[in-house]
């Protein structure tokens, strides 16, 4: 079997889990070359994982013939320049989350992928695992009725008390809607279809955070984007949802999505996991009944979104987390965070469902 060759830009905290799962999982893909900014990340990661190149910077990789497919880990506000240079260099590119920081350099990636016939797509790709996918078939199969709304809270009080490098999340880029937003509105749209349009108020309740984890103890950021956004998300198909993410709240538990339809109320699992408790409430019933998974993918599976880019390009086929998902969900979150009423102009259709069984690490 020909694997698909990837070239990682960027070896920070999320990239252990990318390395381990397109390393040991996944079957149909190579981790071929990683490179960072900071050298001592790259000549760490080929330490566990020897067969890995190492390149100086970025360029070398999109010059290098044997890489099909740049994944960009590097930092929000990062996320576009580096998706546009690996674009121009005629490479195929997956994204962490948000496809970029702001809408308009979103549109102009797609557009230039577009142009040059390249697959482009990101993260999350948690909805692809066993719990959102459980959760969908249950919805499709009429398991809740008609689905008329929708709940999702990410309440917390920021990072800056146990991440390594919080800054960034009160930049340019960051925020609890650019940084959390993405697993629930883009498990939102695979559940519910396409949003139409949002209202919302977004604020920020504190000028600055005091870094309280070890590596930056004591330093002050002064933050820069809303850390409070409330907003109402109005889907294509009529259903209506409420969305709350925070980093301006001392809360005990942290997230919460609920489906709500005509005939039940269904428990969603945390989107930022690929699988978690999935309680069904039918009001027959009386009480809340778990629901089995009925999908794999249930344990860490970051990759699986690269993963089912590769075997697009071997099969010629859609791939689920493309970049007609990443922006349409971008273009929700930049409405949610800028606040008031906004139309919402991107196309979006529910992606395949994923096929239950099959061998774990090819992708079906």
């Amino acid at each position: 079997m020909e694997k698909v060759r990837i070239g990682i830009v960027g070896v920070g905290d999320i990239s252990g889990i990318y390395l381990k799962n397109l390393t040991e999982l996944f079957k149909e893909v190579e981790v071929y070359a990683v490179c960072d900014l900071i050298k001592e990340k790259a000549v760490k990661a080929q330490e566990t994982y020897p067969s890995i190149k190492i390149y100086d910077n970025m360029q070398q990789i999109f010059d290098d013939e044997k890489v099909d497919i740049v994944l960009n880990l590097t930092r929000p506000y990062e996320h576009y320049e580096v998706s546009k240079a690996a674009l121009l260099a005629g490479k195929h590119v997956y994204s962490e989350k948000p496809l970029a920081a702001k809408l308009e350099e979103g549109r102009e990636l797609v557009a230039l992928a577009k142009e040059k016939n390249l697959l482009l797509g990101g993260a999350p790709d948690t909805f692809m695992g066993a719990g959102i996918q459980t959760c969908r078939k249950l919805i499709d199969d009429g398991f809740i009725g008609k689905p008329i709304g929708a709940a999702a809270f990410m309440i917390c009080h920021g990072h800056e008390n146990w991440h390594p490098d919080p800054a960034f999340y009160y930049q340019h880029g960051g925020g609890p809607m650019m940084d959390m937003g993405p697993y629930y509105v883009t498990a939102l749209v695979n559940l519910l279809g396409r949003v139409s349009s949002t209202m919302s108020v977004a604020k920020s309740n504190f000028e600055t955070r005091t870094i309280t984890s070890e590596q930056h103890f004591g330093e002050t950021v002064k933050v820069e984007v809303p850390t409070h956004v409330n907003g109402i998300i109005n889907f294509e198909s009529g259903a209506v949802g409420t969305i709350l993410t925070t980093f301006d709240v001392y809360y005990e538990a942290q997230a919460r999505l609920e489906i709500y339809g005509t005939e039940g109320t269904l428990i969603v699992p945390d989107p930022n996991f690929f699988s978690g408790e999935i309680k069904l409430l039918k009001p027959q019933d009386g009480s809340y009944k778990v629901m089995p998974l009925c999908f794999g993918y249930a344990e860490n599976s970051r990759g699986l979104g690269i993963a089912d880019m590769a075997k697009t390009l071997t099969e010629n086929r859609d791939f689920r987390a493309d970049c007609q998902q990443t922006l349409h969900v971008l273009e929700v979150m930049d409405s949610l965070q800028k606040g008031g009423m906004t139309e919402i102009t991107s196309d979006f259709e529910k992606r395949m469902p994923m096929v239950p069984g099959g061998i774990p690490g090819v992708i079906s």
